[in-house]
């Protein structure tokens, strides 16, 4: 289904942005619909609502993807394997003195950790690991986040998409 962009925007644009959409907001708004449209766009649009919900709650309704609040102790304190959360270093992957800073949140999902990162640099062909920003590209952060939320890589519950749909991921 195609998207009546300038309608939604409109509608959006005076209810969850109390008329104040910017370019900067559009711009990445226009990134996620134009994927859905490219790859969902047979799919129920509840889907739709749910990711771009999740993205405005996540990057603090930039709708751009963003660096994870905080400073680096606040990283090193909570994910990495010499501060106050060894346990959560080790689920996360962050094995390495300096993982927990190197490996915070990115994206539009604050994709965290190692692990996480070393997955998608697999997914991906993309060098996330030496570059973690990387995942901070509009498109890499929209890949990460489609696919991530289908395959439950975040909260465990998948997404009902069409295997079909998943078969013909490429990047």
């Amino acid at each position: 289904m195609k998207i009546q962009k300038e309608t939604f925007f409109a509608q959006i644009g005076s209810t969850l942005f109390k008329n104040r959409l910017s370019d900067t907001q559009r711009q990445g708004l226009n990134t996620l619909l134009g994927y859905w449209e490219q790859h969902f766009s047979k799919q129920d649009l509840r889907w739709l609502a749910y990711v771009l919900g999740t993205v405005h709650h996540e990057v603090r309704k930039s709708m751009q993807p963003i660096h994870e609040d905080g400073a680096d102790q606040y990283f090193f304190d909570k994910y990495d394997i010499q501060g106050h959360n060894p346990e959560t270093a080790k689920e996360l992957g962050n094995i390495y003195p300096g993982d927990g800073v190197k490996f915070h949140g990115r994206g539009f999902v604050q994709l965290t950790g190692r692990s996480n990162y070393a997955y998608w640099a697999k997914r991906l062909n993309l060098d996330l690991l030496n570059d973690p920003d990387n995942a901070l590209q509009p498109e890499v952060a929209t890949i990460i986040l489609f696919h991530g939320m289908i395959e439950g890589r975040f909260t465990g519950a998948t997404c009902k998409i069409r295997q079909t749909e998943l078969l013909n991921f490429q990047h």
